[in-house]
């Protein structure tokens, strides 16, 4: 039994060894939130992930989020949310709690377990040289606070650390710039994910959410669109078959793909070692979106 198992062990590293060459010393960002975050084993599955990403050679870039989190510390903090479109309205208060939860706990946590398996990574947010530069975001001219959004990017700090070897681990709170100088901002985590990605001319973007990907019925999971163009997106979409929560993500895939990005995937975050499936099996296991 022993034999059987380390030879389909072997064949497993065989059949990912042409992803693995493809891949080397190309650069990817990934979005991670959702389920995968707050769930211990599925955490710890992305953070192997990850490390085994950066041990073949590619140059790993985190982007992630933290709304669980941050309703959390609201609550303890008897502060109460408030949405306008679904987006949270981030008045000076929740701004600081943002801006703690996000860069502090969050953000440094994830790190600990990077360090802890054997990785190297360095925490980051948009703030730390004035790598997301921002302006507050006013949709339909409603004003929904410290909300931003991010107008200029600096990769400076990225490229040194990429070719260091080490991992960015980015919070997503932007400097204001311009008017807004001085201001701290609350960014869409898939939208700097995005925009990061375009900005470092990245190979993919990967969004790690808690649905399979694009599905034609979102009430049957076995209707996923396993890949699609950006015309076919916009068919989807007209179709109402992309719809509510999937419409953001999908427009942030596009904008990377406009941007130069070549490919952007989204994956279920809530499936143990998902990227490693989706980047070194030919099914993978989301929604894949090119040109």
């Amino acid at each position: 039994m022993t034999d059987i198992n380390n030879a389909v062990r072997a064949a497993i590293l065989i059949h990912a060894l042409p992803y693995i060459q493809l891949y080397r010393n190309k650069t990817m960002v990934v979005k991670y939130g959702g389920n995968a975050m707050i769930n211990a084993e599925l955490k710890a599955a992305v953070i192997e992930d990850l490390i085994l990403m950066s041990c073949v050679g590619i140059r790993t870039v985190l982007v992630h989020g933290g709304g669980p989190e941050i309703e959390n510390m609201l609550n303890a903090l008897g502060k109460e949310s408030r949405f306008v479109n679904g987006l949270r309205y981030t008045d000076e208060e929740t701004m600081e709690v943002v801006q703690m939860v996000l860069c502090g706990k969050v953000n440094k946590d994830i790190i600990a377990l990077v360090e802890q398996a054997g990785g190297r990574a360095l925490g980051l947010c948009g703030i730390d040289g004035a790598m997301l530069g921002a302006r507050q975001y006013k949709p339909q001219g409603e004003d929904i606070g410290l909300v931003g959004e991010i107008v200029s990017i600096n990769t400076a700090s990225l490229e040194n650390l990429l070719d260091a070897g080490a991992m960015p681990v980015i919070s997503s709170v932007a400097i204001g710039v311009g008017a807004d100088a001085g201001k701290v901002f609350n960014v869409n985590a898939d939208t700097a994910a995005a925009q990061i990605a375009a900005a470092l001319h990245a190979e993919k973007l990967i969004l790690m959410t808690d649905v399979r990907g694009v599905l034609k019925d979102v009430r049957d999971e076995d209707s996923l669109v396993k890949a699609a163009t950006l015309d076919e997106l916009e068919k989807l979409k007209a179709e109402g078959v992309i719809s509510r929560g999937m419409i953001p993500k999908t427009d942030c895939c596009s904008l990377a793909i406009k941007a130069g990005v070549k490919k952007a995937h989204i994956i279920d975050g809530r499936l143990r070692h998902a990227l490693l499936i989706e980047l070194f099996t030919d099914e993978g296991i989301g929604t894949m979106i090119t040109a």
